[in-house]
């Protein structure tokens, strides 16, 4: 489906990019689908958790401030590669792999909470507000990332709550959030072919190091998930946690409220970490 996703989205990218608009109403009910799966009594917080949500917080603030010496509009690129929320596929991948899909779904929710919360400060500092004020960028960037990360969730606990059949007809066609991410991976790749397009050559230099230094962030992020995972007992889940990302999510954003060349990044990872998650899978399947 992602070699399928992505070669759609570029041979037919004049015609997605136009859907762009509803991608976040693509990433909501993607994101609630998910959340009528999972079970709030089965959600436990663990402190490799906090450990996770810190790197991906602060170590998106430390790349940035390291790459923006070089490039700011590289920099960009490189932070939403690691602020960006844990995959909602991750889960999948990690159960696949014999990781805590239970725990992976915790770290999702603490994940997706520090984007909401901390994302619109850090966009109105570092993203493109023209003659904005910081407080009128901050309030406007709220009002539509939080709602989108949060009340999925709040809506799937609602829903089994209220219409318990309902939640379970919901509960037992998870596969509409595969289509559905499918879907929205097309419109982004195709939104963000056409912004490569129509840019001049004297950016290409900017756009290969923004993939490059995706692939060097998708590589230390697995590492070091990996490493404070395997302290814990859930080097799968960690690694996953950390290095899995939301690249819908994180292309939209940087779309939205960065530098449009910035979404160069996650697209970069979208190649990136699959690539990663083919190898394991095929070191699994070697190994029986």
């Amino acid at each position: 489906m992602l070699p399928i996703a992505m070669t759609t989205g570029i041979l037919f990218a004049s015609f997605f990019a136009q859907f762009a608009p509803i991608t976040p109403y693509l990433i909501f009910v993607m994101l609630f689908v998910t959340y009528c799966k999972v079970s709030i009594r089965e959600i436990a917080f663990e402190r490799f958790h906090y450990y996770l949500a810190a790197i991906q917080l602060f170590g998106s603030l430390l790349v940035y401030g390291i790459v923006y010496w070089y490039n700011p509009v590289v920099a960009q690129g490189s932070m939403i590669c690691v602020l960006a929320p844990t995959a909602t596929a991750a889960a999948v991948i990690t159960g696949m792999l014999g990781g805590n899909v239970a725990s992976l779904t915790a770290y999702s929710f603490i994940s997706n909470l520090v984007v909401a919360l901390f994302a619109p400060a850090i966009f109105s500092l570092i993203g493109s507000r023209g003659d904005i004020s910081f407080l009128s960028s901050f309030v406007h960037i709220l009002k539509e990332v939080f709602p989108m990360l949060m009340l999925p969730i709040i809506t799937a606990v609602a829903l089994q709550k209220t219409a318990a059949r309902i939640h379970r007809f919901v509960q037992n066609r998870q596969s509409i959030s595969f289509y559905l991410w499918a879907l929205a991976l097309t419109v982004m790749v195709g939104k963000t072919v056409m912004f490569i397009k129509h840019q001049s050559t004297s950016k290409h230099d900017a756009e290969i190091a923004i993939a490059v230094i995706a692939f060097i962030v998708c590589i230390a992020q697995f590492y070091i998930g990996r490493k404070i995972g395997s302290r814990y007992q859930n080097t799968i889940t960690a690694g996953q946690g950390l290095f899995q990302k939301n690249t819908v999510l994180a292309i939209w954003m940087a779309q939205s409220y960065l530098d449009p060349l910035s979404s160069i990044g996650p697209g970069a990872y979208i190649l990136w970490q699959n690539s990663v998650n083919s190898y394991q899978l095929w070191l699994k399947q070697r190994k029986k």
